[in-house]
């Protein structure tokens, strides 16, 4: 045997092991070669995992598990299934049966006992649940990635194994040449080393030590005619009542076990864990580290439930649409370009609208639990789809299209949706990138456009069909919403939300800003657009795209104010940076209108007090709310103008600490995670004043868990009772939160961790900034301070900073206790597309890395 990199010598085994039934003769003895980590093993053992790999590969898959195991106190065996890796070449074809079999005379053999964990990959995914099934009496656990337990037969088979079985190529592609072995390891990202890659085709060296490839391929069961079909079907069915814990990781980016099969995977293991690793394809044990997570979970501790904060009371969302269904007030409108309601709905139109499409829904096999993706902008009709799938139980998965095309794949795919609800460019893109589920039109299409684009049904065919609604028993703990975050901190996470969580939501906005039945308001900000029928309040969504929140222009604004006479207003601050631009364009009508207006709130990014103070003469008589909040937990906190002025003049909290956020909302409570010397929040939840750390929440309205993304949601409740938000402040004096910047944006200097957003705030108050932002640059630990700023004046991009700008810039930051070594500048900053506000220091950390070394001057 070669020499392996990544393995002990000492692991690599060869058993004898008696065949006590299967395809071979009686008697039979087949040599089995094996890695086990049993020689390094230290301390106490806590189990054995059982390893099985699938095609092409072999034991070597679980190296990074084998020697984690060793330092975890868990044995773990990885076998070389027959007619692969180094174990016999029998000369006898082996079906998915003999497989099971195979694996149970080698446990036997290896006299291996309880407590005992199966994890399989591929074809090893399926031999390791058929024994698990068959053997649960010392079975602890079982843990997958990427695999397939069922083939929908309306389906092809992957598009890779077609090929692999074509018979003009299944011979010469698996056994003959290496192709098939080749095109697998080529699926890894990123590519293999070349010493790994080397280690994975040893013992495929030769044609007559592949023709266990050429089987494994040959028996895949295509249709119930295969000999191994009626195998798969019973370890499908029979893993229904695997009551064991499941763990399965997995790499969405495989072009051959897709997220399709996950999905049926967690259909029949509902209680399993998942994790999917954006980025990942096949390979998932090469492509990231998955020793880690498995033996968390296996090491992990019950979560504390009982800390969790629940609503003592639960009414559901659409409970005020029911109650005020009797009359003819307004409900819900759109605004069109010319400053006209275009479409509007009263109370008692909006709750019949919302039960006809409930039972038209439930007509074409819509059920609770189903999960359905919206992609309609907000407004009428997506406030009508939301609340007939919350009414039925289903669960709405919204994915806003500012994420862009890739990330709005990613996010549709992974939520494996059932049913997907789109405009026509949504319903374009989904034949394009190939998403998942019966597809709905808004409009009625014609015969060909429907076939063109895979469409079923339209929302306009189901609201005219005479349905009727049978009304389901909700649950309060039923998932109702998988709400994707805006991506501006890496791949969006879709965040789930249980029906009482939403409305905890509900209550808490309500009790917070005042907002009972019978107010008006103006929806300007996505995730509000669609709170007013749940509030009771009549709501109406301006003429803009909500999804991109720069187009809410000032005349647009006043004239949805003033179609309702709206005395509340939710606007993102980029949208109310351009109606400060835009603010020529108000009519005499229009400026009557907003200054009536007594509450405008924005949210989704921080809101510099110099745009608050430029927006007070627009709406003269409101309160400017800016709470503090992300999609795992809106709101959290809360303070208006008043109060931002009060904080950032007070002795007590001083300014340049951050951006102050005010206090927590009614139910909420928040803490502080000290930071370490390395700039880690390790420290235990305080509310000391003064304390910089992560902030920590805790309420009722916190979101329920991350939608597989187990690793992900550990980290973020690591600390029972509470979600970790990955923002980092402090809490003063009185109570209220400072926000100083993102976790993951915090600066290691040699003098210790920086947070960005206290000398940001000190700099933009300099003469000459319009804006800033503070970032690393180097080895961490000994990181330099950056400042990147927007000057007042036209300047080239990518070019240092005058003189006289760098001086006053550096003295901002020294005044805040930050020691600035550059200053460059750029016309604008780069931020997330769905907010467009907030700055995206790592785009800027790396393009300041390269100008400072000389590499590139393009903007980032």
């Amino acid at each position: 045997m070669v020499e392996l990199p990544g393995v002990d010598p000492r692991w690599s085994a060869y058993l004898d092991v008696p065949s006590t039934a299967g395809v071979d003769p009686a008697g039979t003895v087949n040599r089995w070669h094996h890695l086990d980590n049993l020689p390094s093993l230290e301390g106490v053992q806590h189990g054995t995992l059982l390893c099985v790999h699938g095609n092409p590969t072999w034991s070597y898959l679980w190296r990074s598990v084998l020697a984690a195991g060793a330092r975890q106190g868990w044995r773990v065996v990885a076998v070389d299934q027959l007619e692969m890796g180094y174990s016999e070449r029998t000369g006898r074809p082996r079906k998915l049966a003999d497989r099971v079999q195979d694996l149970e005379n080698f446990t036997a053999a290896l006299s291996l006992s309880g407590p005992l964990v199966t994890l399989g990959h591929d074809w090893g995914g399926v031999v390791s649940l058929g024994y698990a099934s068959r053997n649960r009496e010392n079975l602890q656990a079982a843990i997958l990635t990427n695999t397939a337990i069922s083939q929908d037969p309306n389906l092809p088979i992957p598009a890779p194994l077609r090929l692999a079985l074509n018979g003009a190529v299944h011979r010469a592609g698996t056994a003959g040449t290496t192709a098939f072995l080749d095109t697998t390891l080529a699926l890894a990202r990123p590519r293999l080393a070349p010493d790994v890659r080397t280690a994975y085709r040893a013992p495929y060296l030769r044609a007559s030590r592949r023709q266990g490839i050429a089987q494994f391929v040959a028996d895949i069961p295509v249709d119930a005619s295969h000999p191994s079909f009626a195998t798969l079907t019973g370890i499908a069915e029979d893993i229904r009542s695997l009551d064991v814990p499941v763990l399965m990781l997995w790499g969405p980016g495989d072009p051959i076990f897709s997220d399709t099969y996950l999905e049926d995977l967690t259909r029949r293991l509902p209680h399993a864990d998942v994790h999917r690793f954006e980025g990942a394809s096949h390979l998932v044990a090469e492509d990231r580290d998955i020793a880690t997570p498995i033996f968390n979970w296996l090491g992990r501790k019950n979560d504390d439930d009982a800390s969790r904060v629940s609503s003592d009371t639960f009414t559901p969302l659409w409970q005020q649409v029911q109650e005020r269904a009797g009359t003819e007030s307004l409900a819900v409108a759109d605004m069109d370009e010319d400053g006209s309601v275009a479409r509007s709905l009263s109370w008692r139109e909006l709750d019949a609208r919302i039960t006809a499409l409930a039972g038209a829904l439930q007509g074409i096999g819509v059920r609770p639990g189903s999960r359905i993706s919206l992609m309609v902008p907000p407004g009428v009709e997506l406030t009508v789809l939301i609340y007939a799938c919350l009414r039925l139980g289903a669960v709405i998965v919204v994915a806003d299209a500012g994420l862009g095309a890739k990330g709005l794949s990613r996010a549709v795919r992974g939520a494996v949706p059932e049913f997907l609800v789109g405009i026509d460019r949504a319903l374009v893109a989904a034949r394009l990138f190939g998403w998942p589920g019966t597809r709905i039109s808004v409009g009625a299409l014609s015969t060909v456009r429907s076939r063109a684009l895979g469409v079923q049904h339209s929302l306009e065919e189901l609201a005219s069909a005479d349905a009727v609604f049978n009304d389901p028993r909700i649950e309060p703990d039923a998932d109702a919403a998988i709400l994707f975050t805006s991506g501006s901190t890496g791949p969006a996470k879709g965040v789930v939300y249980t029906h009482r969580q939403l409305s905890a939501m509900r209550d808490t906005l309500a009790n917070t800003l005042d907002l009972r039945p019978g107010s008006a308001l103006v929806a300007g900000f996505a995730p509000f657009a669609l709170l007013g029928p749940a509030l009771g309040a009549s709501s109406v969504t301006p003429a803009m795209d909500v999804t991109a929140p720069r187009t809410l222009s000032a005349r647009a604004l006043a004239d949805a104010v003033s179609a309702i006479d709206a005395t509340v207003v939710f606007a993102s601050p980029a949208a109310l940076r351009n109606v400060l631009e835009t603010a020529d364009s108000i009519t005499p009508r229009g400026a009557e209108a907003l200054g009536a207006v007594k509450t405008l709130l924005s949210a989704g990014a921080p809101v510099p007090t110099t745009l608050l103070e430029a927006l007070q003469p627009l709406v003269p008589k409101a309160t400017l709310h800016t709470p503090y909040g992300m999609t795992e937990a809106l709101p959290v906190t809360d303070i208006d103008l008043e109060g931002i002025l009060a904080a950032t003049n007070s002795s007590v909290a001083g300014s340049g600490n951050g951006v102050c956020v005010g206090t927590p909302v009614p139910g909420a409570e928040v803490a502080i995670s000290p930071l370490d010397g390395t700039g880690s929040a390790s420290g235990k939840p305080t509310t000391t004043a003064g304390i910089t750390g992560e902030i920590l929440v805790r309420a009722a309205h916190v979101k329920d868990r991350y939608h597989r993304l187990w690793i992900t949601e550990r980290e973020s409740s690591r600390t029972s009772g509470w979600h970790r938000t990955g923002d980092v402040g402090h809490l003063d004096a009185d109570g209220r939160l400072w926000v100083e910047g993102r976790l993951a944006h915090i600066i290691p200097t040699a003098a210790g961790a920086v947070t960005p957003v206290g000398a940001e705030q000190a700099i933009e108050c300099t003469e000459g900034v319009g804006q800033a932002a503070v970032v690393g640059v180097g080895p961490a630990g000994t990181q330099a301070v950056v400042a990147v700023v927007v000057p007042a004046s036209t300047t080239r991009a990518g070019s240092l900073a005058t003189e006289s700008l760098s001086a006053a810039v550096r003295q901002a930051g020294h005044s805040t206790g930050v020691e600035i070594a550059a200053v460059l500048t750029l016309p604008e900053l780069p931020t997330d597309v769905r907010h467009n506000a907030k700055i995206d220091r790592t785009k800027v950390a790396a393009w300041a890395g390269q100008v400072l070394e000389g590499r590139r001057k393009r903007r980032p």
